[in-house]
């Protein structure tokens, strides 16, 4: 596989050959692992979502349209929510990334079925109040928090305030005496987020925990004792506990076992040159789904016992009381959940060097929707969805319709040979990180999302219009 420019899309030179996936034997047969678990083809070979066909979805939403199993949404945030029930005796905390896709459904689902929520900037923040989740239910992240959005957090009473840096934490510190001198709730509870120098087995730009990238106090450097130390020292703020994160898109535990050594180690480092139990250890998460039939996730019921028996081996054996664990799934919840929808427009065959040939099939969005191709080199799977064709499969790559040589869907698909104008493809686990990474290029209205469940289809999001996008534009208004 070629790797993405860290600077955003290739240009055609760079577009290198790639080795292509083998032909499948059945092109419209659906994996379950990939695919949201009500997603079936009808009688007429039309992929249908809960009951409704997708070509009704697009004939009602147009195209391109997010499509969410709510069901299967929430479900999956449900089997998180109760994976550590009864594993600890201190107890667990499960927190959905409102970074992966957030919007008042999503929020109000996840907060009911028992999760907390993790917001990264103020807007987050904003839209979590709004859609009625209470501050005690949330976590703030982000590396570069702003005095306002702290101030936010503090007002509205947020649960755990990640500090990421020596300057936040004098933001921080700020706010705190502030609120303190207003009378307002303090101390303002804290945790710290340390990095542990355990790199995930995953993309470059999404592993976050080894020392050369912007989240976190060094473990290694010894600034995260010495954050740790400032918050215990600040009268206006409360140790609540450590945070950690190792990465995304994560298929191995074994990164989670060293992060797990190596944080509790910290913690009785904590204990021994500070005279403080940390109550609470945030272990991230970041588990990977599947996107093709190459990726093979972790189960959470199976590494919810390994990652608390990690913590309590480790605890023991450095005679700590077990602290609270909490975890950050990720894009597990709303990942698998979601397809999107595209129109084919253009459909333009090419000869290979070495003979061969590859079919471009352009849709009607491309990166304005879905970044993560040119950005993190991701891997989707396709299929035809308004009909089912016995035609032979040629190896397609699946284009968007931006001025970009590097605007790409999807690689190297496998396509029917009949595939042409008008019909419909579906793209499989795109709820985390599409539509929330959604740009305008091209001054493109971003898509609507939708919600089926049991035959009914429902806006959560609406389309964009022009109007949206031209709103903001002083000299038109």
């Amino acid at each position: 596989m070629t790797r993405a420019h860290p600077a955003g899309p290739r240009h055609g030179d760079l577009l290198l050959p790639t080795s292509a996936p083998t032909p499948p034997t059945d092109a419209g047969e659906l994996d379950r692992l990939t695919w949201p678990t009500h997603a079936a083809r009808d009688a007429a070979g039309a992929l249908t979502i809960a009951g409704v066909p997708v070509t009704q979805l697009a004939d009602t939403f147009g195209t391109p349209v997010f499509v969410i199993d709510a069901e299967d949404l929430r479900s999956r945030a449900r089997a998180y929510a109760h994976a550590f029930d009864g594993l600890s005796p201190a107890g667990v905390d499960v927190y959905y990334a409102g970074k992966a896709f957030l919007a008042s459904a999503i929020a109000r689902w996840v907060t009911a079925e028992g999760l907390g929520l993790d917001v990264c900037s103020g807007g987050e923040l904003s839209l979590a109040r709004r859609a009625g989740v209470p501050g005690e239910r949330m976590l703030f992240h982000g590396n570069n928090k702003s005095l306002a959005e702290l101030r936010q957090a503090v007002h509205e009473g947020v649960s755990r305030i990640v500090v990421d840096s020596f300057d936040e934490l004098d933001r921080l510190a700020l706010v705190a005496a502030e609120a303190d001198a207003a009378e307002a709730t303090v101390p303002v509870p804290v945790l710290v987020r340390v990095t542990l120098g355990v790199e995930a087995h995953t993309h470059e730009f999404i592993a976050t925990a080894h020392e050369d990238q912007k989240f976190g106090f060094s473990l290694a450097s010894g600034s995260a004792l010495a954050a740790v130390r400032r918050v215990v020292a600040d009268p206006h703020l409360r140790l609540v506990g450590v945070h950690s994160h190792i990465g995304s898109q994560i298929f191995v535990a074994s990164g989670f076992e060293v992060a797990a050594h190596r944080a509790v180690g910290f913690l009785a480092e904590v204990a021994s040159q500070l005279g403080v139990t940390v109550g609470e250890l945030n272990l991230g998460g970041g588990l990977g789904i599947r996107y093709t039939e190459a990726d093979t996730p972790l189960d959470i019921s199976e590494i919810a016992p390994v990652l608390v028996r990690i913590v309590a081996e480790e605890c023991a054996r450095r005679d700590l009381p077990m602290p609270r664990l909490a975890f950050e799934p990720g894009r597990a919840i709303v990942g698998p959940s979601t397809i999107t929808v595209y129109r084919v427009g253009t459909v333009k065959p090419r000869s290979l060097e070495g003979g061969g040939r590859r079919v471009y099939v352009s849709v009607d969005g491309g990166m304005s929707d879905n970044i993560r191709t040119a950005l993190y080199d991701a891997d989707y799977t396709v299929t035809l969805a308004n009909r089912v064709s016995l035609a032979p499969p040629v190896l397609c790559r699946v284009v968007g319709k931006h001025c970009e040589s590097g605007d790409i869907v999807v690689r190297d698909a496998w396509l029917p040979g009949d595939v042409t104008g008008g019909d419909l493809l579906a793209v499989a686990a795109t709820g985390a990180y599409n539509r929330s990474m959604a740009s305008n290029y091209n001054l493109v209205p971003r898509p609507a999302v939708v919600a089926v469940a049991d035959g009914e289809a429902a806006v959560v999001v609406r389309r964009e219009t022009l109007d949206d996008l031209f709103a903001t534009d002083a000299g038109l208004a």
